[in-house]
């Protein structure tokens, strides 16, 4: 049997240290990853191996040739640009014979049982066996679901925590027959999660998985890289490594030097012809390369250097990684998480604080004190994007220096003399920000249409109708220390998953685009975007607008609204009471407290005003609070099944979209007139997705948060609020009579706190234990619904350490029971 390595990938995620070695070539214990797999298929019989290769492929046919060293036969299969995982494997076609073949990631480190694995493939006469194994934390990976046989029944390729149901994931080794090739097209790139396996699925043909035991880690982060080498000084992966025992759990290879007053804490390997000097302190967990040095008292600990590194006398290393030929220089300190790139220096006395990231050949000057990473700002994030853009405390995760590298960075993915719409709330922080994306977009040959202090539904119309991407700063809503940096399509939306990553990536490898003189981006401040603004949202619907003398009470929140009201109100006619319009830039945002103070008071003027409702803006125009007329606050969950009822009024039917987390009343409410209710995903993507149907008329989020088609603006409370008073102007009950007339809402919702390493585990427990229940796996988390109709959704958090359960049942003490016997579920399978 032959195998094909895979061998092309960049690993963006982890430079620089894969700045100018690609990935395979990392070295994990005293040898290249790669070598680890190719021994282990050495190990099974399997010495006929095909290498694929893109990224730097001269160095690894350099450094393995034919193989003979390693007592293997190696070929090369090179790509002119990146294939994908199955396009590469198409490639290679023509090296492979006509017999089953194996497929195995060059930069994973694992001990698998192969024969076992091609045993399994052979039984169950599989077209394709894919490798399964299980890991706490699968959100990197391909989940696959397998039937009780072990054929699979699904693939789910780099899932969200809200489609997390299984901790089981693809491990990239796979057992092949040499007719799934047929399914490939040549020269292009495809993959065979995304592409390959779904179709052999739809065909029917017999694709099976092995869930395998033994050690498996995929290298792809810095964490992952640290793990595998702890691992391996652990002894939990059985591979070699040269050299003899010193002392238990203490391995030195040929030629090494140790001191007799050094200290070495096990776990802990000395390399080859290394040195380490009088009371130098090593260990645990640490790799020291071949010929690198440890100078006298110098403390090195949980931390990898590779090949020839130096560390002078007295430096202290945390949890690092050193590349090839840098140097450490004497009293210098390296606090936990830095990567020091290959042939860099580290002058005398220097502190290089957590998490920088230090490019190769660079020098840090004696006695500097480094605080910003060179490439990574939030080393806390897998990726640089949160759920809404890339936010965090300002001037300790967002500074002015991550704005410009982060706008310089969008800027290069963009089409020199491009046009990017910016704007900002009205805080000083995010309005400063701002200024920084602006120069930094301008010198990147990208202009700029400066909003200014704006709304964000205007920002957002502007780029749909310049049909311009767009930038927008603003203070986290309910965290005034804290921004964010949000990015808008030509569309009008959030920059889409795919586009992040992208970017994530350019900013990753520092990949800049600079103008040249004459090439620099120009800054316009447009007129009246306000006025345009308004008047598209009065002219909804195409007609003249019926909502003349309806009394409502509006609170500008101190925020964005208080531009836009003035223009609105006047083109919608009705008679309104506006409070809080100034706008403050020491109130950027609002604390739960000011909230429920504010809503108070908008209550008691509604009452003696006697007006319809109230409403209030949240600071940058996304969100509506409503207050009905007798002055209560109605929650968001409520709000909308009130704009339910009145648009499918309005319209006589249609389609309304909703969260699956909302309660089913919402499907009654809407077939009183003729309507219909489209669930969908919790996040903010997948319901202004849905929402982009022509048959809907609302979309809500249950949270204060509105798509009104007609509009093209995703979450704008202003077209909530004009679309809701045209709705109610025309109806003769009273908004608390409408709201009486609703079916109770009995869904509850409660957090439990779960580690990230248990997320995966939590979810498959759940989906485990479902006994006659339906599961429902189609949108968002996992969703349980009872005999009874009943139901409970369990959905990991994506950014924070929780677990979210909401449950609803016909009663309150129904949902409540149903919500504990689900949280007790999670909560039993965190220990």
């Amino acid at each position: 049997m032959k195998a094909v390595v895979m061998a092309g990938g960049e690993g963006t995620r982890l430079r620089p240290m894969t700045s100018n070695l690609p990935k395979p070539l990392l070295p994990v214990g005293d040898r290249p990853v790669m070598e680890h797999v190719l021994h282990l298929l050495k190990s099974h019989g399997i010495d006929d191996v095909v290498v694929t290769v893109q990224f730097l492929a001269t160095l690894i046919e350099n450094h393995f040739g034919d193989g003979a060293e390693l007592g293997v036969r190696l070929a090369y299969a090179h790509e002119d640009r990146p294939l994908g995982t199955a396009g590469s494997v198409k490639n290679a076609q023509e090296l492979l014979d006509d017999d089953t073949f194996l497929v195995v990631s060059g930069d994973a480190l694992t001990d698998i049982d192969l024969t076992q694995a091609i045993r399994f493939h052979r039984e169950k006469g599989a077209l394709v066996t894919v490798c399964l194994t299980r890991v706490p934390d699968p959100l990197e990976f391909g989940i696959t679901v397998l039937d009780g046989e072990g054929r699979v029944e699904r693939f789910l390729e780099k899932p969200t925590w809200g489609q997390v149901f299984t901790d089981t994931v693809n491990t990239g080794i796979y057992i092949m027959e040499p007719g799934v090739l047929e399914h490939v097209a040549g020269g292009e790139p495809v993959d065979w999660s995304g592409d390959v396996f779904p179709e052999l699925l739809a065909g029917g043909y017999p694709v099976y998985g092995y869930v395998a035991e033994g050690y498996w880690e995929d290298i792809g982060s810095h964490d992952s890289y640290a793990a595998a080498q702890a691992d391996l000084l652990d002894g939990k992966v059985r591979t070699g490594l040269s050299g003899f025992d010193l002392a238990p759990g203490i391995r030195v290879g040929e030629g090494a030097e140790v001191h007799p007053e050094a200290v070495l804490t096990a776990p802990v390997y000395i390399g080859p012809h290394s040195s380490v000097e009088a009371k130098a302190e090593v260990g645990p967990h640490t790799v020291v390369g071949r010929g690198s040095i440890v100078g006298a008292r110098a403390v090195v600990e949980r931390s990898t250097l590779h090949e020839n590194v130096y560390v002078g006398p007295g430096a202290l290393l945390t949890a690092s990684v050193l590349g090839r030929y840098s140097a450490v220089m004497a009293g210098a300190r390296l606090e936990p998480s830095v990567v020091v790139g290959d042939h860099s220096i580290v002058g005398r006395n220097a502190i290089v604080a957590s998490g920088v990231r230090i490019y190769p050949s660079k020098t840090i000057d004696e006695a500097a004190r480094v605080h910003s990473s060179v490439v990574w700002e939030n080393r806390a994030q897998a990726s640089l994007f949160g759920p809404r853009g890339v936010g965090g405390i300002l001037n300790v995760d967002v500074t002015p220096e991550l704005a410009v590298r982060l706008s310089a960075a969008y800027a290069s993915t963009l089409p020199k003399g491009d046009t990017v719409v910016l704007g900002s709330d009205h805080s000083r922080g995010a309005r400063a920000l701002a200024q920084c994306v602006a120069s930094s977009l301008q010198t990147g040959a990208v202009n700029v249409r400066d909003l200014r202090s704006t709304a964000l539904p205007v920002l957002r119309q502007q780029s749909l109708l310049t049909a311009s991407n767009g930038v927008y700063v603003r203070t986290a809503p309910g965290e005034p220390d804290s921004v964010e940096i949000l990015f808008v399509d030509s569309a009008g939306a959030d920059l889409s998953e795919a586009a992040q990553r992208s970017l994530d990536r350019v900013y990753a490898r520092q990949d800049y685009r600079r103008a040249f003189p004459g090439e620099i981006g120009s800054r316009t401040h447009p007129a009246e975007t306000v006025e345009t603004y308004a008047e598209a949202l009065a002219g909804m619907g195409g007609s003249a607008f019926p909502a003349a003398g309806l009394k409502v009470v509006v609170d500008a929140g101190h925020g964005a609204a208080a531009r836009v009201l003035p223009a609105l109100l006047g083109r919608l006619g009705v008679e309104a009471l506006v409070v809080n319009t100034c706008i403050e830039d020491s109130r950027p945002t609002e604390t739960a407290e000011t909230r429920a103070e504010e809503l108070t008071r908008l209550g008691e003027l509604v009452v003696s005003s006697r007006a319809a409702l109230g409403v209030r803006f949240d600071p940058v125009g996304e969100r509506l609070t409503l207050v009905n007329d007798l002055g209560e606050c109605v929650d968001g969950a409520r709000s909308a099944l009130i704009h339910l009822e009145l648009a499918a009024r309005w319209h006589g039917g249609g389609v309304v979209v909703l969260p699956v987390n909302m309660s089913r009343s919402a499907q009654e409410v809407a077939a009183r007139h003729g309507a219909t209710v489209r669930w969908t995903g919790t996040s903010w993507s997948a319901l202004t997705g849905a929402a982009a149907d022509p048959a809907v008329i609302l979309a809500a989020d249950g949270a204060g948060g509105f798509v009104v088609p007609g509009t093209g603006v995703p979450f704008d409370a202003s077209a909530a609020f004009t679309d809701l008073v045209r709705c109610l102007a025309g109806v003769p009950e009273s908004l608390s009579r409408i709201e009486s007339g609703l079916p109770d809402n009995n869904v509850l919702c409660r957090q439990v706190a779960t580690p990230w390493s248990a997320k995966g585990a939590v979810m498959r427990g759940v989906a485990e234990s479902l006994g006659e229940r339906v599961l429902d796996t189609t949108s968002d988390g996992v969703r349980i619904v009872e005999p009874d109709g009943s139901w409970a959704l369990v959905q990991p958090d994506a950014s924070r350490a929780v677990t979210r359960i909401w449950a609803e049942g016909a009663t309150l003490d129904a949902s409540r029971r149903l919500l504990d016997q689900w949280a007790v579920r999670v909560g039993a399978a965190t220990v």
